[in-house]
């Protein structure tokens, strides 16, 4: 086999609003396939067929990665990134993508089991901030459960003039809640047993040194309590910086769960009305409205927790360097982005799985003006964009500050890289493919 690989195919997969990338590395004698997400909120539309999409798209994976993948990385646990890796029965997308046998699966720091309530360090490299990493898993599990609440609560919202609001804590209701835990325990144990698990963070070894010949793979983050202090606290004076992971404050609001049942239940049924009077229905539109928009401040705030233990992986093959961030929002960008020797390979970055499916804050702009390779249609080299996305699934309308995509965001990607966006693929795809030359 080669020293390095000559090729590198990227595929793209059409999962609607999710991501979902299979990176498939050529030497002279064989191919190395690296899956990166699997999952989806929403699936695309107009697609034929029938049957479950994202079986659809595990077959297709077994299909390009020739029955074999060379490793698995979950760059965080939303739905959006790892339904499709669900498996019950042995059954469903994850049986098909555990039956491709990956030699080790990548997900961040915060998922090691040993991390979990006992608080345990997640890593040897951990060692002195024992319990404050216990907490800050703690609550991030706390934080997945009192998810589960607000999914719940949205649907007790009546009203039109709550539609909008109730859509919202819907999707981040389910995208952030423990339904996701079939995915999560199938990503526990799906990699070779001789191979531990690597739970990474920023400036760790990813476990695909031997793996991959020839590419260099830096883990730029999520940081740890250690290296990112200011991850397990909640600043006061600058709100898009919040992370709100106070001790309590979510385990209270997660026995809200446990009660769920209850609060649906009327005390007095036979006083029940079926209208509600007239005089009271002023106090009850604000009451509900004011209801509302708290748990949509909660738990976005809880959104961008999640998105923030995202891994971030650079892979470099001589002069070519791929960048995948998964979901990855300023909290933890801060720390990669404070780093000269990082500044410097990121500003060589030849293809940017674009953060957060187009979201505003998952692109910082100081990441984004320091792309050299970014420009018109004719820059040599131009900077090539891979965008996984879906319309008018979460955040605001067109020009709102929550929009995603983000308009303005990619508007900019279409000037000034080479934008291969999943809302550009026709009913027959359900994959988009490049491929780079590495020769």
């Amino acid at each position: 086999m080669a020293t390095n690989p000559n090729k590198v195919t990227l595929r793209t997969y059409d999962v609607g609003f999710g991501d979902c990338f299979l990176l498939s590395f050529h030497y002279n004698a064989t191919v190395k396939h690296i899956l990166i997400d699997f999952g989806s909120m929403h699936n695309p539309s107009g697609k034929a067929g029938t049957g479950n999409y994202l079986e659809r798209i595990a077959d297709q994976i077994k299909v390009d990665a020739g029955n074999k993948l060379t490793a698995v990385v979950a760059t965080h646990r939303h739905k959006d990134h790892i339904s499709g890796f669900t498996m019950r029965g042995n059954q469903g997308p994850g049986a098909t993508i555990r039956a491709l046998k990956p030699e080790i699966v990548i997900q961040p720091w915060t998922e090691d089991p040993d991390a979990e309530p006992d608080a345990k360090i997640p890593t040897q490299a951990l060692k002195g901030i024992k319990g404050r990493t216990g907490l800050y898993v703690r609550n991030l599990k706390d934080m997945n459960r009192y998810a589960t609440y607000v999914q719940a609560a949205a649907k007790r919202l009546r009203g039109s003039h709550l539609q909008a609001v109730r859509d919202q804590l819907d999707f981040l209701g389910d995208d952030n809640s423990l339904a996701n835990r079939d995915a999560v325990i199938n990503l526990q144990t799906m990699g070779n047993p001789k191979r531990k698990p690597r739970y990474v963070y920023a400036g760790a070894k990813s476990g695909l040194e031997t793996l991959l010949p020839g590419v260099k793979v830096h883990v730029l983050g999520p940081p740890t309590l250690k290296q990112e202090p200011r991850i397990a606290t909640q600043t006061k004076t600058q709100a898009d910086e919040f992370w709100h992971l106070r001790t309590g404050f979510w385990a209270k609001r997660a026995t809200l769960l446990k009660h769920t049942g209850q609060l649906t239940k009327p005390l007095f049924l036979a006083q029940m009305l079926d209208r509600v009077p007239w005089d009271a229905r002023w106090h009850r539109y604000y009451a509900q409205k004011e209801q509302a928009e708290s748990l949509l401040s909660i738990v976005r705030s809880l959104d961008e927790a999640m998105n923030n233990t995202s891994v971030i992986l650079l892979f470099e093959i001589g002069d070519t360097l791929l960048l995948f961030p998964g979901d990855a929002q300023w909290e933890n960008w801060r720390y990669a982005l404070s780093d000269p020797k990082v500044q410097k390979l990121l500003a060589r970055v030849n293809v940017y799985k674009v953060g957060h499916h187009g979201s505003l804050n998952a692109t910082p702009k100081s990441l984004w003006k320091g792309f050299d390779n970014k420009g018109g249609a004719n820059k040599v080299n131009r900077l090539l964009s891979l965008l996984s996305t879906k319309d008018g699934v979460h955040g605001g309308k067109h020009g709102k500050p929550t929009e995603v995509p983000r308009t303005t965001l990619v508007e900019a990607l279409g000037k000034n890289s080479t934008l291969v966006d999943t809302r550009d693929a026709q009913a027959t795809d359900l994959r988009l493919t490049r491929e780079i030359d590495l020769s």
